[in-house]
């Protein structure tokens, strides 16, 4: 089994219970085992639209698995389907966001799947959750502690 990190967000429908629903689903798979799940966090969306879109819930998850990064990224992208995730425009309101961020110390680039996720240490929606539950977790490329990055976006 291999640690993980995943970062949850959503603000279309009732996005607390999505997010809730999402780690319950998530901890049902068979060869998923959720270890921890950070606080819930209100946050401003980011956005390149010129509308105004509602708040984020945003939180970090931690799980056990033995799928490999590959499938496990399969695995969330169907969970982000089955709660309506429809896929329109890039930074676009949603109803299910899931990131896979750090999969054990693991580095990886391909085509579909960048680990760690390339912008997670710039985004404090992400850090500071996962500083709640993986504070001492050493970023595989930069080699920093997670609640070290999540101090510096402060």
């Amino acid at each position: 089994m291999k640690l993980c990190a995943i970062a949850l967000g959503s603000n279309l429908g009732n996005s607390l219970e999505i997010v809730k629903q999402a780690i319950d689903k998530l901890d049902q798979h068979s060869q998923i085992e959720i270890q921890s799940v950070s606080n819930w966090h209100r946050t401003k969306a980011i956005t390149l639209s010129t509308t105004p879109q509602p708040d984020y819930i945003n939180g970090c998850a931690l799980l056990a698995t033995s799928l490999t990064p590959q499938e496990l990224l399969g695995v969330l992208l169907q969970v982000e389907i089955e709660f309506g995730r429809v896929r329109r425009t890039k930074w676009d309101a949603r109803t299910l966001d899931l990131d896979l961020l750090l999969y054990a110390n693991y580095i990886l680039n391909t085509d579909d799947l960048v680990i760690p996720h390339p912008r997670m240490c710039d985004r404090s929606f992400v850090m500071i959750p996962l500083a709640e539950i993986a504070p001492d977790w050493l970023h595989p490329l930069t080699g920093d502690r997670v609640d070290q990055i999540a101090r510096s976006l402060l």
